[in-house]
């Protein structure tokens, strides 16, 4: 299957995962701040991906609403929408209009000025995603593209990048995956910083 390169070994495999790895703490730090941004000024983060990448924003979307929290508590949150969760609304919107306009079109009801757009695509070239990523800049969001292979159309586009250059779909998941918890983990320290709920 295209994307999905084979490995002779468990060894070879996880030393491309370790030379990978070296590429992502700046990209890392920065996405960190973004999402802080959002959190101190209260905009909602929607994240958006297809396939591996549609388990990774829902995911992600579950850590950032729970996982930064150190106690339950808390009244100050993250504001997070995983655009992938809602199955009536894709399926319809998919049905009636076409996928390409699945998170665009919810983008139209919830999204607003200011808000932030975790788009994350392995090729880069997804076209749901790209008009996501349209429509959000069209309306004054933040968008930040999640990408491997060469980054596509999506790494050009996109406000801020994180980007694993790897021609390995599941890899490029996997180290996703990656950043997102280390995300989680910077920010729960930060959430906990503040002090009391």
């Amino acid at each position: 299957m295209k994307g999905y390169p084979t490995y002779g070994s468990a060894r070879e495999y996880l030393e491309r995962v370790r030379g990978l790895l070296d590429e992502l703490p700046e990209q890392s730090e920065r996405l960190v701040e973004t999402l802080f941004r959002a959190f101190q000024e209260g905009r909602t983060i929607f994240l958006a991906g297809n396939g591996g990448s549609a388990a990774n924003a829902s995911h992600f979307g579950q850590d950032l609403a729970k996982g930064t929290l150190a106690d339950m508590r808390a009244e100050r949150r993250f504001r997070v929408i995983p655009l992938t969760d809602n199955v009536g609304f894709i399926t319809a919107l998919a049905n009636d209009e076409g996928y390409e306009s699945v998170f665009e079109q919810q983008l139209r009801n919830l999204a607003r000025p200011g808000d932030l757009l975790v788009a994350i695509s392995g090729s880069g070239n997804s076209p749901n995603i790209l008009r996501a990523v349209e429509y959000a800049k069209s309306i004054g969001m933040t968008t930040v593209g999640v990408t491997g292979f060469d980054g596509g159309k999506l790494r050009r586009m996109a406000d801020e990048r994180v980007h694993v250059p790897v021609d390995d779909m599941g890899m490029c998941e996997a180290l996703h995956g990656v950043v997102f918890h280390l995300a989680m983990a910077q920010l729960r320290t930060r959430l906990s910083a503040l002090g009391a709920p």
